[in-house]
């Protein structure tokens, strides 16, 4: 199963107007960007290109914007911002189906405070310190970063014995921080259904956040939007169901399993290898996100 491999967006720019970029893993590691991926945009947005950030960080838009612009990517360097955190802060709010209207208001949260901010403005929802307390789960994730699945299952199923439904508002199993591979709130989730849990995603590869993307980017045409990312699961599942094209980043998540270092193209052998065991396809592949 051979998948093209570029060296840049150059390589494949004039395809498309519109871009959806993922975040964590594509334009920085958690810290800093990564090399080339500021002066990618700079040449995307010289080009008359629009770009739509799409994150699966459990915080809200303004929290998102405020830690990218820390780290040297200002919001002149692209067109619209969207994070799984606030598709979960409007599905909370709006209750614009069966499963979300039937949640009561006494939420129990599993993350780290800096996610409050998917929940701590509505005012028909008050947060409780157990299970025991709750109408239902939030979850945004692990609170330290060293922090692994067994340090959650005994509080993951105390409330599966409440039988509390979960909002999770992170669908990813792991992300790159750094350099290292940490779990998500997307890893709990999966632990909580698996037990038999109710878990209700908000983010990629889902649906929606797609839908409002392309809103974001003004009405192009889907055949001319790719979308970027590092995750075959959540990124280019997303992008599939979609209906639009995307670009695999190899040097994020899957770069161990792919045996390339960061910055560096695996061997079509090991590429095709991993691509032929998931069952969703990018349309291209390159090491990461430069322009050439």
């Amino acid at each position: 199963m051979s998948i093209p491999m570029i060296n840049g967006l150059e390589a494949v720019a004039d395809r498309y107007d519109g871009f959806i970029l993922d975040l964590w893993g594509v334009v920085h590691d958690g810290v800093r960007p990564y090399p080339g991926v500021v002066e990618c945009l700079s040449t995307l947005k010289r080009l008359g290109k629009r770009v739509c950030l799409l994150s699966n960080a459990p915080r809200r838009i303004a929290a998102a914007e405020a830690k990218l612009t820390a780290m040297g990517v200002t919001p002149d360097l692209y067109d619209a911002l969207y994070t799984s955190g606030e598709a979960s802060f409007e599905a909370l709010r709006d209750r614009s189906d069966d499963w979300h209207a039937a949640l009561g208001p006494k939420l129990f949260h599993i993350g780290p405070p800096r996610d409050n901010d998917v929940y701590d403005s509505l005012t028909d929802r008050v947060r409780v310190d157990s299970p025991e307390q709750a109408d239902f789960v939030i979850n945004t994730g692990i609170d330290a970063y060293e922090e692994t699945l067994a340090d959650y299952d005994p509080i993951l199923r105390r409330c599966l014995d409440r039988g509390l439904p979960m909002l999770c508002a992170n669908p990813d199993l792991v992300v790159v921080i750094d350099q290292e591979l940490v779990i998500c709130a997307g890893e709990l989730a999966r632990h909580y259904a698996e037990i038999g849990g109710d878990v209700r995603y908000h983010g990629k590869p889902h649906a929606p956040v797609y839908r409002r993307c392309f809103d974001l980017l003004g009405g192009i045409a889907p055949g001319r939007i790719l979308a970027v990312g590092d995750s075959l699961r959540t990124d280019v599942a997303g992008a599939n169901a979609a209906g639009i094209d995307s670009l695999f980043i190899t040097g994020g998540i899957h770069r161990e399993e792919l045996g390339a270092p960061l910055g560096t193209l695996p061997g079509p052998d090991m590429l095709s290898k991993l691509i032929e065991a998931s069952p969703h396809r990018p349309t291209w592949a390159a090491a990461g996100l430069r322009w050439a």
